[in-house]
């Protein structure tokens, strides 16, 4: 776990940039993917639900914003 601190945390800045929390901009991540039909989010409030389906709102990610995640997941 602490070795995957310093992506979590470049991961979150990344996330805070475009204005999501990192588990809205996670599940942005998977669902750009022509090839997922879904995602299971197992959310366990109501507020989280809500926050999943906020990320319908921002699917979006410039090429500058996908070559910086495959960065950070390479750290």
């Amino acid at each position: 776990m602490e070795k995957n601190l310093p992506r979590i945390r470049a991961l979150n800045a990344l996330a805070e940039k475009r204005g999501q929390p990192l588990a809205e901009m996670a599940l942005a991540w998977v669902l750009r993917l022509p090839a997922v039909t879904s995602a299971l989010i197992g959310a366990s409030s109501i507020a989280q639900l809500e926050t999943n389906v906020k990320t319908l709102d921002r699917l979006d990610f410039s090429a500058e914003e996908l070559a910086a995640i495959e960065k950070i997941l390479q750290m």
